[in-house]
């Protein structure tokens, strides 16, 4: 089976994409190959993250690695959090991030959002892009205990409930990460 490095250190984010790719790519993470360096996040779009993760694995382990950077944008707060989903309220905490949004968001009818994950697969010393978004809306409470991040409060299309409340494998058919993975698994296939 052939191996794929994933540029993160997300122990949540490497079960998803095991899970997502069972079968078809051995998948290894940063601490799988020794790369205990924390890859800064400096750039300011999905796509320049997820690229700087990629490319840093490339170029200092020369290995073929793919990198996603992910977030939830939110139509009522310009598109917030963003590329800053992760540390929205100046912590890593998920409940403060959540709590946050929902803050924002109190009394405003508007709760039109979207997640949205871009993969940057550095493959060959080529940079290949791949797109994911799924629209939903914001919940005003938390519901369910599964996943991670803002999923208690992320209600997707044609659902009644939120990613929270769903298993991994109903999660993994319709994400946004799911999305993007999908798109560059075509790509690798089409690539063998």
């Amino acid at each position: 089976m052939k191996k794929l490095v994933f540029a993160t250190n997300n122990q949540h984010k490497t079960v998803e994409i095991r899970a997502a790719l069972e079968g078809k790519y051995e998948v290894l993470n940063l601490e799988d190959i020794g790369c205990l360096v924390d890859i800064p996040e400096t750039a300011d779009t999905f796509e320049g993250n997820a690229t700087l993760k990629s490319s840093y694995v490339a170029e200092h382990f020369n290995l073929d690695c793919f990198a996603d950077d992910s977030g939830l944008e939110v139509d009522a707060l310009n598109n917030e959090p963003g590329v800053y989903s992760a540390r929205y309220s100046g912590s890593r905490d998920n409940l403060e991030n959540i709590q946050l949004v929902l803050t924002k968001l109190e009394g405003n009818p508007n709760r039109k959002a979207r997640f949205k994950t871009v993969i940057s697969l550095m493959q060959g010393g080529k940079n290949h892009i791949f797109e994911g978004t799924i629209e939903g809306t914001i919940r005003t409470t938390l519901s369910g205990s599964k996943g991670f991040g803002y999923d208690p409060i992320f209600q997707p299309d044609g659902y009644d409930i939120t990613f929270a409340e769903m298993d991994m494998a109903e999660k993994n058919k319709i994400s946004h990460r799911a999305i993007a993975l999908k798109k560059m698994l075509d790509f690798l296939r089409g690539e063998s």
